[in-house]
């Protein structure tokens, strides 16, 4: 195990330009004027990689060490042998504190008020990304991201006692890249000195509602990458840094305690919880996030910030703001100077007494401020200055410095306090009584389905570029590259991105960031394939099957269907295309015919062709469609409304034609469960309050919501390979109930739009399973599609609750799952995308699929949640498993799997000619020698540099969560001659997100109330057999050399 440098991404790029403006907004004073009081803060050592020179040991810890500095890739000598290495960590045991060793001193006998300038910069919101970058549409908002930074790094030389801290790495290394070389050693040695420190480190500050944990790490490590290839260890981010996201989510300071975080900070609490917390001295604690990885893995110190993230009332000194400057001159009459110290002085105690150490943190900017940083930092000098000299003058106990997130941490930690430790999350956040923040877990589902979608093209994009190595960059098909994409997906995890809280231009030019990203991925994929296949085709991307469209298998009297499987095991994969009015004859791979059947949607009248694929693991599997001469289709319609196979049957009512009971065959399980869609009334605002649902806001008009339709027109397709009952509920609302063969969950394909509103209602529609299942007020959703939490009705583990909307109230974010359980039997719902979901009586299970609106929430946007284009139609999949509740969690988990990262079909028309004349084409490959055990997912596989692979492979159960099949216990794997694309020479074991080896990174240590947790061992990777215990991820850099033949 050694450690050296990264090589320079080969493939780093910046977003491209777009944009189009929006009207004019004015926007709020930040954190003020805002209902209910809350304000809405601008809304009102696992291993470092690469393969050149030596950084010396990194990693992160132990008081009074000193780090060695960064210096160029250029002049780096020679990697010293690994005896060295380890002796030099050996004699400096310390190193970790290398981090800290910059931070300002402290007066322990004094308050010490830490001040951190800051910049809050939304990779969009109500301008787009290059909008808010270069500083266009100010009429819009005044927001110049790239003056920001120039005017910070100015201020900063001025004065050598001034820190700033930078958080979002999209807009940082685009304005890196147009600086010359001279500003870039400025602003390296300003990185080296601790006056400028980067915080989070992530190319966004992702949301935590809506995101699936596969795309925050993939985010995590690209801005952590940048950070760590520009500075060194300089530059990596000691805290985690969320100040404006919705809620918190327990999987997200799983990941962050993971990627190597000391600490983390956010600035949004439920108003009840941080009152509460205030008078318990709970504003700080350890937050022990995983219920199966052991402490303190994903153990993570947890600030909550005092103010939000905005400066203290009356103490705003940019350009964006009206507060007075300090005026000195005692014979102006604008004199304010001895009012401002005293009225700073009482703010600092009474926020003083909410903390338990003897310092304070004071957030000293807002949303795009800093543009003219000279206001702010004159200001700040003079309040510095004024206040400290009090201590002389009147014998102050208060002490004022520039300080950052980072140094204020290192202080509490060496308090050497034993702190109150968190087991549950943040959700919902409300900002005051009949203001719950869970309407964004729904909004713009149409943007939420891309994003996941794009998630599954990107790790197929990835996967490719892995197995093919070289010949998927330059090939046949042209310049193809992962990495569009994969900062486009970057950019949508941010918490006005995903979430679908931007204005409604935003939201299409993250669409448009997407669909560009796609096009060079196709390119990549066509080349990958084409060597590893042996055969050069005319491949096509059919980007719109989902509904029904596709040039060529609807035109071409043969083709073929080439279906990818990401999984590290093989799947039976249904293809469904759409085709015209003919019988087709479909091969396998090896030449046999298979069996298939077209089927014609009674909606349209059009056919769709369905066969079932066998795909190799992590490969793909070539099929041959032709069509049959003079033969049409037959129709195939039924009037029981039954569906069933081997193992689950589904039973309509004849009456109504909607759901009614559901067996499982297999466990000889039975439930009567009715399934419907209905619509919340929207709240445009009432006698209780003013406040709207909107974007972020759910606020319905009543408790109890109403039917979109009693009963549904049904049609009855069965044929040999597929099952349906279509429901038509009415004209903007319909379904289809399908079962395949050999399938083991109740598929409901749902489309709802235009959601009507000439009736001046806005509507938020859902999807709701009744049963009689005794549930006892429990039910059970995903974080971030990892963990399971359970979830209470009308109830806070932390804190009672007075419940003041008891709808919006009990909704959770639902990224890829929900169930009710009587103990017995359990019914889950697997979604396609994030969506808000809710229990609200027993038995029942309920999920928002889509919402218009026609007021805004007045959260900022100011526009309301009235979709326009292609996201008024949205369609999607449910996905219903009826278990008992001892096997369900195999069936769940796996299936979530198989969704999320489900086989991508690439068509050809075929007769391509040879990709190289003296290798044979293949029709089936598999990149893997030997398929994964059930519980171990293939997280990730992407090319990190020429000659090395990014891998991360993960335990899928938690602890004592399969009973029947023995998938919550350790699996050991062994990675030698594991995959058949390329050998491993290389293996080196790293935190989650690549930054630092594995076996010199370390965290601050903290002390809780629950008595002591074990000093986590260094580990060193000491062969390729790799244990993986429940819910663990395991991530590596491997050096791999490509097989010739591919």
């Amino acid at each position: 195990m050694d450690q050296v440098t990264p090589r320079a991404h080969p493939r780093l790029c910046l977003l491209a330009k777009s944009g189009s403006g929006g009207g004019a907004f004015t926007r709020p004073q930040p954190g003020r004027g805002t209902p209910g009081g809350g304000g809405c803060g601008g809304r009102g050592c696992r291993a470092m990689v690469g393969d050149a020179g030596p950084l010396g040991v990194r990693a992160v810890g132990c008081q009074g060490a000193v780090g060695s500095r960064t210096i160029s890739r250029a002049l780096r000598p020679p990697l010293p042998p690994l005896s060295f290495l380890f002796v030099l960590f050996l004699a400096a045991p310390c190193a970790w504190a290398a981090g800290y060793k910059t931070c300002p001193k402290v007066k322990p006998d004094m308050l010490n008020v830490h001040l951190v300038p800051h910049t809050h910069d939304d990779v969009g919101w109500l301008k787009t990304v290059d909008q808010y970058f270069y500083g266009i549409n100010n009429n819009v908002q005044q927001a110049g991201v790239q003056y920001i930074l120039d005017s910070v790094i100015s201020s900063l030389l001025a004065d050598p006692t001034r820190r700033f801290v930078y958080v979002e790495i999209t807009f940082f290394s685009r304005w890196w890249h147009q600086q010359t070389n001279a500003t870039q050693k400025i602003v390296r040695d300003l990185v080296h000195e601790g006056r400028l420190e980067f915080a989070n480190g992530g190319w966004v500050m992702n949301d935590e509602a809506a995101t699936h944990y596969g795309a925050i790490i993939d985010q995590m490590t690209l801005g952590l990458r940048f950070l760590e290839e520009t500075f060194g260890s300089d530059g990596r981010p000691r805290v985690a840094w969320h100040i404006d996201p919705f809620g918190h989510s327990r999987e997200q300071a799983s990941l962050f305690a993971q990627m190597g975080f000391d600490g983390f900070f956010f600035g949004r609490l439920d108003y009840q919880d941080k009152r509460v917390r205030e008078k318990a001295l709970q504003m700080e604690q350890v937050w022990r996030a995983s219920d199966s990885l052991k402490p303190p893995t994903a153990d993570l110190f947890t600030s909550v910030l005092p103010n939000m993230y905005n400066p203290p009332e009356g103490l705003c000194w940019d350009m964006l703001c009206a507060d007075k400057p300090f005026v000195e001159d005692t014979r102006s009459p604008e004199y304010n100077a001895e009012e401002l110290v005293r009225y700073f002085l009482k703010l600092a105690t009474d926020q003083g007494k909410l903390y338990r150490t003897k310092h304070t943190v004071m957030t000293m900017g807002s949303d795009f401020q800093y543009e003219n940083a000279n206001m702010w930092f004159k200001n700040l000098d003079k309040l510095i200055q004024l206040v400290n000299a009090q201590q002389q003058a009147n014998g102050s106990r208060v002490n004022v410095l520039y300080s950052t997130p980072a140094c204020y941490l290192w202080e509490l930690n060496k308090a050497n306090l034993s702190w109150s430790v968190k087991k549950d999350d943040f959700f919902p956040y409300a900002d005051g009584p009949h203001m719950f923040w869970t309407g964004y877990f729904s909004s713009r589902p149409a943007l939420k389905r891309y994003e996941r979608l794009s998630y599954n093209f990107l790790q197929v994009c990835n996967q490719l570029e892995a197995l093919a190595g070289p010949a998927a960059n330059v090939g046949p098909y042209g310049s193809g590259d992962s990495a569009p994409l994969n900062e486009a997906m970057a950019v949508l995890q941010h918490h006005d991105a995903v979430t679908g809280t931007s204005r409604q231009h935003v939201a299409d030019d993250y669409a448009r960031q997407l669909s560009e990203g796609w096009r060079p991925c196709e390119v990549l994929m066509s080349n990958a394939l084409a060597h590893l296949s042996g055969s050069k085709e005319d491949f096509a991307f059919c980007r719109k099957l989902n509904i029904s469209i596709c040039p060529l298998t609807q035109t071409a009297e043969r083709f073929q269907v080439i279906v990818y499987n990401p999984l590290g095991r093989k799947v039976d994969w249904m293809v469904r295309l759409p085709v015209s009015k003919h019988v087709y004859l479909v091969r396998d791979p090896g030449g046999k015919t298979v069996p298939s059947d077209v089927v014609t949607i009674p909606s349209s009248d059009s056919q769709e062709l369905l066969f079932s694929a066998l795909v190799p693991a992590l490969g793909f599997s070539i099929y041959s469609v032709s069509q049959m001469p003079d033969q049409s289709p037959q129709k195939s319609w039924s009037s029981v409304l039954v569906i069933q196979n081997e193992y689950l049957r589904a039973r309509f009512d004849p009456d109504t034609g909607l759901l009614m009971e559901l067996e499982n065959l297999e466990q000889n399980l039975l439930l009567p469960v009715r399934q419907a869609f209905y619509w919340y009334n929207a709240s445009t605002g009432n006698n209780l309050s003013s406040q709207a649902s909107g974007a972020y806001i759910f606020r319905p008009n009543q408790k109890k919501p109403l039917f979109v339709s009693r009963w549904a027109q049904t049609h009855l397709v069965k044929a040999s390979l597929v099952q349906e009952v279509h429901q038509n509920f009415s004209a903007w609302c319909s379904q289809v109930v399908r079962l395949y063969p050999g399938q083991r969950h109740l598929e409901l394909e749902w489309t709802v739009g235009p959601i009507p509103v000439g009736d001046g209602w806005g509507k938020e529609v859902i999807s709701r399973f009744d049963t009689a299942l005794a549930t006892g007020g429990l039910f059970y959703t995903d974080s971030n599609g990892r963990e399971i939490l359970e979830r209470r009705r009308d109830y806070r583990p932390t804190w009672k609750l007075n419940q003041t909307e008891p709808v919006a109230g009990n909704y959770y974010p639902v990224n890829s799952r929900i169930y009710i359980t009587d103990g017995n039997m359990q019914l889950t719902v697997l979604t396609d995308r994030s969506q808000g979901g809710s229990s609200l009586r027993d038995g029942s299970l309920e999920l928002m699929v889509h919402r218009r609106l026609l007021k805004d929430d007045e959260r900022g946007v100011g526009e309301p949640l009235n979709n326009e284009g292609s996201g008024l139609w949205v369609r999607g999949r449910h996905l219903v498993l009826l278990d008992k509740m001892g096997t369900a969690a195999a069936r769940h988990r796996l299936q979530a799997e198989r969704e999320v990262l489900a086989p991508q079909v690439v068509l050809a028309r075929g007769g391509g000619a040879r990709y190289r004349l003296e290798v044979a084409p293949r029709t089936q490959f598999s990149g893997l020698r030997r398929e994964l055990p059930p519980s171990v997912r293939l997280l990730t596989l992407a090319r990190w540099d020429p000659e090395t692979l990014l891998l991360r492979l993960e335990h899928q159960f938690a602890v004592g969560e399969d009973s029947g099949h023995n998938m919550s216990s350790p699996v050991t794997l062994d990675l030698t001659n594991l995959f058949s694309a390329f050998t491993i020479t290389r293996l080196r074991e790293t935190t989650l997100a690549a930054n630092q080896l594995l076996a010199y990174a370390s965290r601050l240590q903290w002390t809780t109330d629950t008595g002591p947790t074990p000093h986590p061992s260094r580990s060193r990777l000491v062969s390729t057999t790799i244990t993986l215990h429940p819910m663990e991820i395991r991530t590596f850099l491997a050096s791999v050399q490509w097989e010739e033949d591919g």
